[in-house]
């Protein structure tokens, strides 16, 4: 259990939602022209896909948040 406080929370929160709104602008800005005059049921699940996929590296991030580790 830690005990004192680590520099690599504050940094991690912070790397975190720069990376999320880097990865927003980027699916915002490449992506209407690509799929926008698709119908609505073909984009929704690619939207929901892109939604979702930023939470695969978010386990391993948070662990080095904490411990220090990458595993």
């Amino acid at each position: 259990m830690r005990e004192t406080p680590t520099w690599r929370i504050p940094i991690g929160v912070l790397g975190l939602l720069f990376a999320l709104c880097v990865y927003g602008l980027l699916i915002a800005r490449y992506l209407p022209p690509v799929i926008g005059g698709w119908h609505v049921l073909l984009q929704a699940p690619i939207y929901l896909a892109l939604g979702v996929i930023w939470i695969l590296p978010l386990k391993r991030f948070l662990i080095w948040m904490e411990t220090g580790r990458w595993g």
